[in-house]
């Protein structure tokens, strides 16, 4: 058998491999390559139990239909309390969260996260989260209903 014939059945039994690969926000992933179909748009969060795929820096628009965009500020930073209803106890620099803790803008990071309703939704070792908790605030003008997202399980 010539080389170039061994090629099409190597091929044939890729083919299958390559659709159970990771393609949605929210999928396990060990790197990039993991997470991307066509472009470069998603990057795998490795710090995340199993990988995360997700998109950096999204906005209110640039999360695909199975994520949302969520706003996440490291929890050793919110100390001070705020009243979200009238957000002035917080500095210039700072932005009062949903759950009333100030948090400093420069500390916040924007991924779209796997959107989800309960926690059947969420793969293994995630919960279904209510963004405004933990330090996270969903990424919305007007939210028609409370958002929440798949975020590994918190230890007490």
């Amino acid at each position: 058998m010539k080389p170039r014939f061994l090629l099409v059945p190597l091929l044939l039994l890729a083919i299958p491999l390559l659709g159970a690969c990771g393609r949605k926000v929210g999928d396990a992933c060990k790197t990039s390559f993991d997470c991307n179909e066509s472009d470069n748009s998603r990057t795998c969060d490795i710090a995340q139990p199993g990988g995360y795929c997700t998109i950096d820096g999204c906005d209110e628009r640039s999360c695909p239909s199975e994520a949302v965009c969520v706003r996440f500020f490291p929890r050793l930073f919110l100390n001070r309390p705020c009243n979200p209803a009238a957000p002035t106890d917080c500095h210039d620099d700072e932005l009062c969260l949903d759950s009333g803790v100030c948090a400093p803008r420069a500390t916040e990071r924007r991924i779209c996260a796997h959107a989800c309703s309960s926690n059947d939704d969420c793969r293994g070792g995630y919960d279904c989260r209510l963004a405004g908790t933990l330090g996270t605030m969903a990424l919305v003008s007007l939210p028609p209903h409370p958002v929440h997202f798949c975020a590994p399980h918190e230890t007490p």
